[in-house]
């Protein structure tokens, strides 16, 4: 926690995560009901680990929110990120198994306008909150924060990749498109998973920041 923080400021950052995690958890339980019924109705491996990861960002902005209610959060810092952490590896395990396995029987998932329509909303909002919980978690030094504000930038690319492969799908035929569009979501889930286990939380705003600052 940075020192150079008043206790008025530190108790307004507190606030402003208990609204993040608070709309985090709202946005998510809809988007997760209305992706896995569109994946469901299409058959869409990809579609249903996008609702799936909705499900996996309100357990962590949950674990977010117990910790920022306790009297003093930092002294729960580690425990948080390492629950993050399983959430994404819980993530990545299903979507795996579910992507392979639609593969091997050649499935190819349905034409879903619901799903491209959740999709796109995601592009959308996403990326606004990841911003604004991304600030907040840099200016309370709180590796948590960061460790869920990356849950919100794997939805981002999860959207992106889940989008252009019902897009694919829809306009070619290539029935495939689905699936490799989720292993590519798992091997990203696994990689962040991977990085809040070992508390390793950069931003990835931070990084872009740095890659400019070297041009």
């Amino acid at each position: 926690m940075s020192a150079s923080l008043t206790d008025e400021r530190r108790k307004t950052l507190h606030r402003r995560v208990r609204f993040i995690v608070g709309f985090t958890i709202s946005y998510n339980v809809i988007e997760a009901v209305v992706a896995m019924w569109a994946g469901v109705l299409a058959s869409s491996a990809a579609l249903i680990g996008f609702g799936l990861d909705s499900v996996v960002e309100v357990l962590s902005a949950a674990a977010i929110a117990w910790q920022f209610t306790r009297k003093d959060p930092e002294r729960w810092e580690k425990v948080t990120v390492r629950a993050v952490g399983v959430a994404f590896f819980a993530l990545a395990g299903y979507v795996t198994v579910d992507a392979v396995l639609t593969l091997i029987r050649q499935e190819g998932a349905e034409h879903s306008p619901l799903g491209l329509g959740i999709t796109v909303l995601s592009l959308i909002i996403m990326p606004l909150l990841a911003w604004f919980e991304v600030r907040t978690g840099r200016e309370l030094e709180s590796k948590s924060v960061l460790a869920d504000s990356k849950q919100l930038i794997l939805c981002i690319y999860l959207s992106g990749t889940v989008f252009i492969g019902l897009v694919l799908n829809s306009l070619f035929g290539w029935w495939w498109a689905d699936s490799i569009a989720a292993l590519v979501v798992a091997f990203l889930a696994i990689r962040e998973g991977i990085e809040a286990w070992r508390g390793d939380v950069e931003s990835p705003f931070e990084v872009l920041e740095d890659l400019e600052d070297d041009d």
